[in-house]
Parts: C-alpha cells; structure tokens; sequence
C-alpha cells in the first residue's frame, strides 16, 4: 500500500496517476459528497454519493479510512482495497492526512509507505489552485489558509517529496518505493524537507 497525501493543489492526484500507469498500481477510488469537477468522471476519479448514502457506509462500517476535507465527507470503502491486496496487488491512496492517520491505526498486514507531497513554493501553490477550476477567489484563500495547517502533518510521513517537476517527483517516489521493496540505500535528506517546510510555513 502507498499512500500520497498533500495539500490542495500540490499535485498528488496526476502522481497518483502516474503511479498507477507506469507501475501498475490499483488506484483506490473514494467515496465523497462534493460535486465532481469539471474534468472528473464519476466511478473512476470518484464514487460521487449524496450525504445520506455517504452516513449509510459510515453506519455499516463499510469504510477502511473517512474524513472531512473542505465541508465534503471522503472515504475509502474497506472490501476492494483488501480484495486487491490479497490477490498480491499493489493499491495507491489519494488521500489526505486524516485517512493516512486512521489506515495506519489500521495496523493492515501490508506493507505501507506513505509519501507527503508538497509544492515548490506559496506562490507556486496560489497558481495552480488559481487555474484550477476555481475560479472563485475565496475558495483559493481558504485552501491557502489550510495550507499552513495542513503542511505541519509532513512529519506524520515516512517521505516528504517536493513537487517542482512532475517526472522528476515521480521518479524520486519511484525509487524510494523500489528502496523499500529491496531494502536498499535512500537518497533522501530529512534536514532539507525540514528547511523547505520552514521556508513554507513562515
């Protein structure tokens, strides 16, 4: 299992994506209340339900990971995950902080890495949720303000990947997967995510 979490706009959907294209990873599809955007197809982006069906899963336990994000519910329904994991596949989350939080309580009998994405820089973060389907300026100012909470849960993660180009981020998650796998060598540099982290909260 490898779990992808960022804040809105920091790209971890076209990762994830990526992910599933080129290493053959099962993409697990959530459930959510919002309306789906402009680009979305319902049943392969999301399962989009309405809030009483959403409560009905809840009440049934049917959910592995759910949570609030921006007013909408989003979860993770427990029986495909388990299923594609027992026939030895691998699975992809796109999920926020609170839904990695809870799958990892989970204690699964499953390998898990889990990744935190983050964007180059504030600005660089403002552009892309600007030319993104939202287009109302206020929706963009709250995004940015949960974005200095949300970025604090980078060190909840096993790896913090900077986003600044998208194959080369890729790549980097690439063979931190492939590191883990075979327990071979990390490149990788706590003291610099720390720094960036710093230069993005401040």
């Amino acid at each position: 299992m490898v779990i992808l979490s960022s804040p809105s706009g920091a790209g971890k959907t076209t990762l994830v994506k990526l992910l599933s294209s080129k290493k053959n990873f099962n993409i697990s599809v959530s459930h959510t209340t919002r309306k789906p955007r402009i680009n979305e197809i319902p049943n392969q982006d999301y399962y989009f339900v309405d809030h009483k069906k959403f409560q009905g899963l809840i009440k049934n336990e049917e959910f592995l990971e759910y949570a609030k994000v921006f007013n909408h519910l989003y979860g993770t329904t427990r029986s495909p995950v388990i299923e594609k994991l027992e026939k030895g596949e691998n699975v992809v989350f796109d999920i926020d902080w609170q839904g990695a939080d809870q799958i990892k309580n989970k204690k699964l009998n499953y390998k898990l890495i889990t990744f935190f994405v983050l964007p180059p820089s504030k600005k660089v973060l403002f552009d892309r949720l600007s030319n993104r389907d939202m287009k109302d300026k206020l929706i963009v100012e709250e995004r940015m303000k949960d974005f200095s909470r949300d970025v604090l849960h980078w060190i909840n993660y096993d790896y913090v990947v900077i986003n600044d180009n998208l194959d080369e981020c890729y790549s980097k998650i690439n063979n931190l997967i492939n590191s883990e796998i075979n327990d071979g060598s990390k490149d990788y540099d706590k003291d610099y995510i720390r720094k960036h982290v710093d230069i993005l909260t401040s």
